[in-house]
């Protein structure tokens, strides 16, 4: 059978339901996946679904497939990705899979996978494609059981999580699968709480559920500024990356949440390693010193950070993309839900909310700039730019330039980054300085150093 190859991507698979994600093609995924679970002697999946039209079909087939490969598969039913994640370990069963179509259109959905333990991802995902050209999967006739994970859920995290004083905040759900916990968890944990958009809808009638793009967050804001709650928070579609918004209007972006956090953290484990990305703020890596603490940059994507995590040890790592990853009193798996209850916890402890928030270090900076090429150039791009890197030294006055993921070039005054997207054919770019001359000296190095790279392709700043 002829395979869509560019649904199987860095960190998970992805593709629009029906055409490139068909229920035949997500039977074989899961034969694949039970076949590589059996191998690694974890042959048990918790499976979970998000809020899509599509979730019900393709959730059911990869069960199917996970059973003919001779896996077992237990349905927890529709919910967030970190519920799925809390029942591989709640469980005992260490794989799982979430089906989701994250933050995509309603149009889209896929698979993000865990096997005992570790997240696919990288060459892990394209093996899983192998197998299935190849048709090299396991028989055997799995069982399927159903499970309910969500009171054992919100029990852990009210057992862990205590407000040292009471909030009105105001949710945001955009009518991703979110909505249908987070209200009962934050009412749980003492909040009151002003819903918006928690209905469940895959349709997404109201905004796209991205809580990293300022316009979808405009109604969470006017509801702050005309009502009395004193905070808000917003989900992405799938409830793994979390968006915060002061009572005045302002964005409060996951690398200033992740200083908060890391502060906090620190106070109980002094230097301890905190992990954040390369699209990250460089005011963070002073702020975790300064609190005792050893800062580690990696490379941006979720299964990346998790895998570091492990590796290294460390307590916490953070995403700019809203990813917040806990080991500290938690599983080390990012989580929206989790990770907002515990930023409540510190900002209990304040006389004033919105001021520690809004104190937190700040820089003026770009939101996320995406070049858009051809498939495969991005890669090839960003790898002539490291390789000239040594010959033409393109970046004059630069303090340190990492090429973990891209290249992020950092000066006295402020930060560039252009790095390939592992999910769409473009690079992307992101810039931080003191001040407004600084950022536009630092965009023309980059001007300067990329458009050669690609003269008819103009950049898009």
């Amino acid at each position: 059978m002829t395979f869509p190859a560019e649904i199987f991507r860095a960190y998970d698979i992805r593709g629009v339901v029906g055409r490139t994600l068909t229920a035949p093609i997500t039977r074989d995924i899961g034969r694949a996946l039970g076949t590589v679970a059996r191998e690694r002697g974890a042959p048990t999946f918790a499976v979970c679904r998000d809020g899509r039209l599509s979730g019900p079909e393709l959730s059911n087939a990869l069960m199917e497939g996970l059973n003919a490969a001779g896996a077992d598969a237990i349905d927890i039913g529709m919910g967030p990705t970190p519920l799925v994640y809390f029942a591989a370990h709640h469980l005992g069963c260490g794989s799982c899979v979430a089906v989701s179509g994250s933050h995509n259109p309603p149009e889209y959905n896929g698979l993000k996978m865990v096997v005992g333990g570790d997240a696919l991802y990288g060459d892990e995902i394209q093996h899983l494609r192998e197998l299935i050209e190849k048709g090299q999967f396991s028989s055997g006739k799995g069982k399927r059981t159903r499970a309910d994970v969500l009171d054992a859920y919100v029990e852990r995290i009210a057992g862990d999580v205590k407000l040292a004083r009471k909030f009105h905040i105001a949710i945001d759900c955009g009518n991703g699968v979110a909505g249908m916990l987070a209200p009962r968890l934050f009412k749980r944990l003492g909040c009151e709480v002003t819903e918006l958009y928690c209905e469940v809808d895959g349709t997404f009638p109201n905004h796209h559920p991205d809580p990293a793009q300022p316009e979808n967050l405009a109604e969470l804001i006017k509801t702050l500024k005309s009502g009395n709650a004193e905070l808000g928070l917003a989900f992405d579609g799938d409830g793994d990356r979390l968006g915060v918004v002061t009572k005045d209007g302002e964005i409060i972006y996951a690398d200033r949440q992740l200083m908060l956090l890391a502060k906090d953290v620190l106070s109980r484990n002094p230097g301890a390693e905190i992990i954040y990305d390369v699209k990250s703020t460089r005011l963070l890596a002073p702020w975790i010193e300064r609190h005792g603490g050893k800062p580690l940059i990696w490379k941006t994507g979720h299964s990346f950070i998790k895998a570091k995590l492990k590796e290294t040890g460390a307590l916490l790592a953070g995403e700019m993309s809203g990813h917040t990853f806990f080991k500290e009193r938690w599983y080390g798996f990012d989580d929206a839900l989790y990770g907002g209850a515990r930023l409540l916890e510190v900002l209990s402890k304040e006389p004033d909310a919105n001021r520690a928030l809004k104190e937190l270090p700040n820089a003026p900076s770009t939101p996320e700039i995406h070049w858009a090429l051809q498939e495969g150039e991005p890669h090839a791009l960003v790898a002539t730019l490291v390789a000239s890197l040594q010959a033409s030294k393109p970046f004059p006055g630069a303090e340190r330039v990492v090429t973990i993921d891209g290249v992020r070039v950092e000066y006295a005054d402020g930060f560039g980054l252009a790095r390939a997207s592992n999910t769409t054919p473009t690079i992307v770019m992101r810039f931080e300085a003191d001040n407004s001359a600084a950022l536009e000296r630092i965009k023309r190095d980059f001007r300067a150093a990329l458009q050669p790279l690609k003269p008819n392709a103009p950049l898009p700043y």
